[in-house]
């Protein structure tokens, strides 16, 4: 159902989808996700997954934004703010295990996409771009987490599944389990009259801190190539705070400089 064109007339911008947003300088929330005791049999038990200056007259600035600097009223965006915290149940390396988002902190880049359901057809193509893929994110120190409101069962399935099938084979990362919508909904990402999630990808610094969002509608897949140039751009200007990068910037190519003058250099040499 949620990855077929028939779903693309629901709109991300419902003025009923529930959003939940967090403050720098208020506690994280945490969701822990139960199984019922009846299945304890069918499981091992739990492990976890761990997680140059303008001018000589003017002070070196950064131009990175935290919004909750520049927003004094209503809801902030997530983008600049600190990502809401959750803990939950998930598949990986066909078993069992917690994640716990903020153990990421002062450790590792993470990307967090959710995803509609498991075994439908727009989902596989993109949990298995990503695993495929695992090792680049994996050597700039970075983490992917995927998620839906699937059980851990249905997961669980899924993976066991050949990808000629359908399925997803063995994955490189775990897939967590939102049974309860509340990531969903604290992400912004869950269509409430579905049920389901819209396609939300999220990267998430080792500070916490939620630098980039895109979310596509039910049946557009995303690309594992603008991910990592995302990412890879992210962490160069988190190396050079006094450097912004470019439409389409990739690794060594020219970065600029965020002053009148001096990004004049940038645009002579291009």
């Amino acid at each position: 159902m949620a990855c077929t064109a028939a779903s693309t007339a629901l709109l991300y911008s419902s003025p009923s989808n529930p959003r939940a947003f967090i403050s720098p300088k208020s506690a994280l929330p945490k969701t822990t996700l139960s199984i019922p005791n009846s299945f304890n049999g069918l499981r091992k038990p739990f492990q976890s997954h761990s997680a140059s200056s303008r001018s000589s007259r003017s002070p070196r600035r950064s131009f990175v934004v935290r919004a909750v600097s520049i927003l004094s009223h209503g809801e902030l965006p997530l983008v600049g703010n600190p990502a809401p915290d959750f803990e939950a149940e998930a598949v990986y390396d066909q078993e069992f295990i917690k994640v716990k988002l903020s153990e990421y902190i002062g450790k590792k880049y993470v990307i967090l996409f959710f995803y509609p359901l498991d075994f439908t057809f727009v989902c596989p193509t993109e949990i298995t771009a990503f695993s495929d893929r695992h090792g680049e994110f994996e050597k700039i120190n970075t983490e992917i987490l995927g998620v839906s409101i699937d059980s851990v069962f249905s997961h669980l399935a899924w993976v066991q599944t050949d990808r000629k099938s359908g399925g997803l084979g063995d994955l490189n990362y775990p897939l967590i389990s939102d049974v309860t919508k509340s990531i969903s909904k604290s992400y912004g990402v869950l269509i409430p009259d579905q049920g389901v999630a819209l396609r939300g990808l999220f990267i998430i610094d080792k500070e916490g801190v939620i630098q980039h969002s895109t979310i596509n509608n039910l049946a557009i897949g995303r690309s594992v190539d603008e991910t990592m140039r995302t990412l890879q751009a992210l962490q160069y200007v988190q190396e050079n705070p006094d450097e912004v990068c470019p439409a389409g910037w990739k690794p060594g190519e020219k970065s600029m400089k965020p002053d009148p003058k001096l990004s004049k250099d940038y645009f002579a040499a291009v």
